[in-house]
């Protein structure tokens, strides 16, 4: 199973997020680069951000960019970048 463009834009930017703090967010700027601006307005569609431009995960988002870093580390990949 190949994961489209977009979820793999998707799961870069919840990887960036840091789950060491509730208090601790992310902003996606408007000089991003579009790719990771429209990531950010999808995952929030999706309930797994509370902003369109990123702002904090919810808990629902939590919960998958916990998962997601977890088979990153399994994988070997670096979770934050």
């Amino acid at each position: 199973m190949a994961l489209p463009r977009e979820h793999i834009e998707e799961i870069e930017l919840l990887l960036k997020f840091d789950l060491s703090s509730a208090q601790v967010g992310l902003k996606v700027h408007s000089n991003a680069n579009p790719q990771m601006i429209a990531a950010a307005r999808r995952l929030h569609d999706k309930g797994l951000i509370d902003q369109e431009d990123g702002g904090f995960l919810t808990p629902l988002g939590h919960e998958a960019a916990e998962h997601l870093q977890f088979v990153a580390q399994i994988l070997g990949t670096p979770a934050a970048a």
